[in-house]
């Protein structure tokens, strides 16, 4: 260690030497001055020992080999020389087989490889859990917002990692997969592009995917019966009253730009039917688990200057589509082929019809009647033969202000037809005529009428249930099995029946009921105010109290439809959005 420049300076005064005899001696640049240092203390010299260490323990350390090297020479002349065991073995390999190059992607290809693997090992597993979850206990009826996870009505309390698995549950069910979660599973963030007749011939490889399903054309999505017959729940259940299980899924991707006007299911596959008035029809794949986006589209018409106002399947086969708006003419398209014919007048009828927007179809896929405009002797109701688009019979009502609305029966055999003034007629096909005329109790104005429900009059249809709604926000509901009257062998219809149940729950005018298939649920709302929506259970004609709720996104509703197997529920509102939710028990 150098000393103080001072103490040096005064080593030099002290020996005697001057400036001067330094200056008058031959100089080399070569010699270097001998500087005389003080002698370390104690202190100075414990600090360089913990710092760099002394001599002696530099040796030890250096020449403490646990026996990795050979000491046959010596503490002193000790070489550095593996011994012989650890190289056994190796002498007869190759340099390049000592090596290995790393050909992967990258650090991302990697991380991807793992993950795979631990994936493949352990399933599932979580990349990291917290042990403190399992001591946790959440309420979930306490909580208004969290009482949509629960399984029962009765369930309460669950643990924080029961809790975090129902989250990410729900938050799937409304929301398509991230793209890093997609993509740390290994997912193509693409949809595969392939054309018509590569998709042929992979049908019997049996490898394609739902999304590879959802991707194809209509006419071999709607061909490939057996990939698709047993899409969507089965299961029959009976639902429980006042308190329905009810949860939202994924809605329709793509949004109208005017009010839904119609929604139509398919009677054999999971495909929804919307239009608008924008002039555009949509067919969607119900698949909320489709990736990577879920109820993906699989076509779309544009029909020039027409306001489709409405739009529905024909059933039982559901192979065409009959679509008219506020026009002359209707149009019905061939899914099969593809084509699009226009029928433009009902010969001997043409003046009857100034719009044939208000139309609907048999449920036999026989007849198709449409009201007529004109309100001569009360309303007209024009039958036609979808086979030959011919006319076949009018139904013709006495009511004041004309025909308000009309329903087929579930047989196809009549309709049940609803006069603006409350009046009610039960019309046959067989026998073309009025079999009975009944009043709605207490209508001042009808609106909508809807049938529903099994083991009801073979007389009537087969149709238990008929609800009506009226201009003062009352929808009245009737067991059609009391509409008869029991006088011998002869058909008597009441003139004026009883409803089975009278919902006061809107204030606003009906303007929308539906039945679901099974006959359970009732569906019956009012476009006039925002989340104007009430579901009822059957038979027992009771409204639930818990959905929905004021969360409930409805908005001002348009159009409503249950799913073919009655485990779905379909709304469109005024902004051009279908939502959709799942009915569980």
């Amino acid at each position: 260690m150098a000393p103080p420049q001072d103490e040096d300076m005064s080593d030099r005064s002290s020996s005697g030497v001057e400036d001067s005899d330094v200056e008058s001696e031959d100089f080399n640049p070569k010699t270097k001055p001998t500087i005389a240092l003080y002698d370390k203390d104690s202190d100075e010299e414990e600090l360089e020992r913990l710092v760099l260490g002394n001599k002696a323990s530099f040796r030890a350390q250096l020449f403490k080999d646990d026996g990795l090297f050979d000491t046959s020479r010596g503490p002193d002349g000790k070489e550095l020389q593996l011994v012989e065991q650890d190289n056994a073995g190796l002498e007869d390999i190759e340099d390049a087989d000592l090596f290995m190059f790393d050909t992967s992607a990258g650090a991302a290809g990697a991380s991807a490889q793992i993950a795979k693997s631990a994936k493949t090992q352990e399933g599932d597993a979580p990349a990291w859990e917290d042990s403190d979850d399992d001591r946790l206990a959440i309420s979930l009826a306490g909580v208004t917002r969290l009482r949509k996870l629960r399984i029962t009505e009765a369930e309460d309390l669950v643990s924080g990692t029961e809790y975090s698995r129902r989250l990410r549950k729900q938050y799937l069910q409304l929301n398509p997969l991230p793209t890093w979660a997609r993509d740390a599973e290994g997912r193509p963030s693409k949809r595969r592009r392939r054309s018509s007749a590569a998709s042929d011939s992979s049908d019997d490889s049996g490898s394609d995917s739902d999304s590879d399903i959802s991707a194809q054309p209509l006419e071999k999505f709607l061909r490939d019966v057996n990939r698709l017959a047993g899409a969507g729940s089965t299961m029959k259940r009976r639902l429980r009253p006042e308190v329905i299980d009810i949860q939202r899924t994924r809605e329709i991707p793509d949004r109208h730009k005017a009010p839904v006007t119609t929604l139509s299911f398919h009677p054999e596959y999971p495909v929804l039917l919307s239009s608008s008035t924008a002039s555009v029809l949509y067919l969607h794949h119900i698949a909320p688990a489709a990736h990577p986006t879920p109820n993906p589209q699989l076509t779309s018409v544009q029909v020039k200057q027409v306001d489709v106002r409405r739009a529905e399947f024909m059933y039982p086969k559901g192979d065409k589509i009959f679509f008219a708006g506020r026009r002359k003419y209707f149009h019905h398209w061939d899914l099969q082929s593809g084509t699009v014919q226009k029928t433009t007048q009902i010969l001997g009828h043409r003046l009857e019809h100034k719009t044939m927007e208000r139309f609907k179809l048999s449920p036999c896929g026989r007849y198709m009647a449409i009201v007529a405009s004109t309100k001569k002797g009360g309303g007209i109701i024009n039958v036609l033969n979808t086979g030959s688009m011919q006319w076949i019979a009018a139904a013709r009502l006495s009511s004041r202000n004309g025909i308000a609305d009309f329903a087929w029966w579930s047989t196809g055999d009549g309709m049940t037809i609803l006069g603006r003034d409350g009046q009610v007629g039960e019309y046959s096909m067989e026998s073309r005529s009025f079999i009975g005329v009944w009043q709605d109790e207490g209508c001042v104005g009808g609106i909508v009428l809807a049938l529903g429900g099994h083991q009801g009059p073979n007389t009537l249809g087969d149709d238990r249930w008929v609800a009506i709604g009226s201009n003062s926000g009352i929808t009245n509901i009737y067991d059609r099995n009391e509409l008869i009257e029991p006088k011998n062998d002869e058909l008597v219809i009441k003139e004026r029946p009883t409803p089975a149940r009278v919902f006061e729950q809107l204030v606003t005018p009906i303007t929308h009921i539906t039945f679901s298939p099974d006959g359970q649920l009732m569906a019956f709302g009012s476009q006039h105010k925002k989340d104007a929506l009430r579901l009822a259970h059957l038979p027992t004609c009771t409204v639930y109290r818990n959905w929905p709720t004021e969360q409930t996104p409805l908005g001002r509703i348009s159009a409503v439809a249950f799913g073919r197997q009655s485990d779905l529920l379909a709304v469109g509102n005024d902004t051009g959005k279908i939502r959709l939710w799942e009915i569980r028990s």
